[in-house]
């Protein structure tokens, strides 16, 4: 089975995770995580162009889990997560994994909030190595080991 292939079933399969998780996944900690994962995930090369921020904005609205929060309240702390990393990208990236963080005190969210940004960062068809890179970094920052999302 071809790579591609195979990130696209275990894609499908986090979603399906998700969705079977998603009434216990209604916290504020696991809706600042995952809005600044996305973040993460979209400002990943250390910028953000506006086409990508509309694209993962999108994807946070048509994403099941996420509709248990007002679109308009993601879309903003996606949009002040985005600014930090904009703004200043290495200051910034500590303060958004700072908020990638509060999701470790329960670790369904912190698998969760993993998943989110791994769908997020496939959904154009490149999981790349830059992406890769900060969903292991947000592993790290809620103490779950890398291997277990195969990153």
């Amino acid at each position: 089975m071809a790579l591609w292939d195979r990130f696209k079933e275990s894609a499908s399969t986090m979603q399906t995770q998700l969705m079977a998780k998603k009434n216990d996944l209604k916290s504020g900690a696991f809706r600042d995580a995952s809005m600044a994962m996305c973040a993460l995930v979209a400002a990943a090369d250390g910028s953000i162009d506006p086409s990508e921020r509309q694209k993962v904005a999108q994807l946070i609205m048509s994403n099941d889990v996420l509709r248990n929060f007002p679109g308009d309240d993601l879309q903003r702390r996606f949009d002040a997560n985005c600014d930090k990393l904009t703004a200043d990208f290495d200051f910034g990236k500590v303060s958004v994994l700072q908020e990638v963080a509060k999701a470790k005190k329960k670790p369904a969210e912190a698998r969760a909030v993993i998943q989110i940004g791994i769908i997020i960062g496939g959904a154009d068809g490149d999981f790349d190595k830059d992406e890769q890179a900060v969903v292991r970094e947000a592993c790290y920052a809620l103490d779950l080991p890398p291997h277990e999302f195969d990153l």
